[in-house]
């Protein structure tokens, strides 16, 4: 009869091997039998701030707002606060929260105000939805900054005009709607290309808000264009009912007699508010009230944290 094993002693070496490497095998100890799972992480949370979408039904695209609430907008429940907008959210919303708690004291030192942060297009970068969002014309740069950092996306320009309608048509109705405001005490803030975009406010609807904070706007683009613009305005209007104040980082000119890296290289940001700040001057609008500060020791990049600090402290005096 045929064997059902050809190597029987094989299957008994098998057999004794695995006895022997079971009794050796180590017993888990009762700490490590019982050893907890760690704890999952978890995001920081900012207190009292919510984020909102809102699908754009102009522009096409969804953008999302966030919202911070004053300490005691719980407590006088039939108070309307007034309301901050700012550009560039994601960097500029935690950084104007933590001013209003650490400047304002409860009110002692700010007005108590409601923030509202305008973030970027979702599911694009903030580089690409906010040169395409903050700027006036398609004349973009032409270097290689204007390489596109979203892949397959060329760089777009010039929606300043379709992006500041969103925000008066769409924004501004779904916060009055949804929040206790009063929305006719509406401030500006925005830096560099932010900046840029309140220009674009300011000439074109003044009273969209009644109070801008313009920090180091780049009037520099598509050949100081806004300059020009601020020519056709005056031609065509007799007043510019406004409350400005604009700033820029005492670094943010040329000297080529200094070899600080901090001065600027090819544009004088400090000249060219100086001068956008003279032509509305000279048209002796009886509405418009503008005032400028060069910040010392402060560049492009340094320059805002002290800029909305000195622009909350002008726009929302404690009462």
């Amino acid at each position: 009869m045929k064997e059902r094993f050809a190597f029987p002693w094989l299957t008994a070496c098998f057999i004794a091997l695995s006895a022997c490497s079971a009794a050796q095998a180590p017993v888990p100890s009762a700490q490590q039998a019982v050893k907890p799972a760690a704890p999952a992480s978890t995001g920081y949370v900012l207190k009292n701030t919510e984020v909102r979408d809102i699908a754009s039904a102009t522009l096409h695209r969804d953008y999302q707002v966030f919202v911070s609430l004053p300490p005691s907008y719980e407590e006088q429940p039939t108070r309307r606060f007034p309301v901050v907008f700012v550009t560039d959210a994601n960097y500029a919303f935690p950084l104007i929260r933590s001013i209003a708690t650490r400047v304002g004291d409860h009110g002692s030192g700010l007005e108590e105000f409601v923030l509202v942060g305008l973030s970027y297009a979702k599911d694009e970068t903030p580089t690409y939805s906010r040169q395409r969002d903050y700027t006036p014309t398609p004349n973009g740069p032409t270097s290689k900054d204007a390489v596109s950092d979203m892949p397959g996306r060329s760089p777009v320009y010039g929606e300043a005009e379709a992006y500041r309608k969103f925000i008066a048509d769409e924004v501004f109705p779904f916060v009055a709607k949804n929040y206790r405001v009063d929305m006719h005490r509406k401030i500006f803030s925005g830096h560099s290309y932010g900046g840029l975009l309140g220009v674009q406010m300011l000439l074109t609807e003044p009273t969209m808000f009644e109070r801008y904070i313009i920090s180091s706007p780049s009037l520099w683009f598509d050949n100081k264009v806004m300059l020009a613009r601020e020519r056709d305005y005056a031609a065509a209007h007799k007043d510019m009912p406004a409350d400005v104040l604009m700033m820029t980082g005492g670094y943010e000119t040329i000297n080529p007699a200094s070899k600080d890296k901090r001065y600027n290289h090819t544009r004088d940001m400090v000249r060219d508010m100086q001068t956008f700040e003279a032509q509305l001057k000279s048209r002796h609008y009886p509405g418009l009230h503008i005032e400028s500060q060069t910040i010392a020791d402060e560049d492009h990049l340094t320059v805002y944290p002290d800029a909305i600090t000195h622009g909350l402290l002008w726009a929302l005096p404690p009462k």
